[in-house]
């Protein structure tokens, strides 16, 4: 399910994560060659993916378990 990035923050290993919308969280971690994701390193690159809509599996599963009978 799409949802906005609405901030950023850190975890415990100081790997980068992208507050959503619906209160979730999700990494968004450079790790090249794996994931490039250079932006993710200056504040100015984070700033301009706030609004940008990242697919959010928790609602996704959450959502698959609400519809089970």
């Amino acid at each position: 399910m799409k949802r906005k990035i609405i901030g950023f923050n850190r975890d415990d290993e100081s790997h980068w994560r992208a507050e959503l919308e619906c209160g979730h969280c999700q990494h968004v971690r450079h790790d090249p060659p794996l994931t490039t994701r250079a932006w993710v390193l200056t504040e100015e690159g984070r700033a301009a993916r706030l609004g940008l809509e990242l697919d959010c599996k928790r609602c996704d599963e959450e959502k698959d378990d609400n519809a089970q009978p």
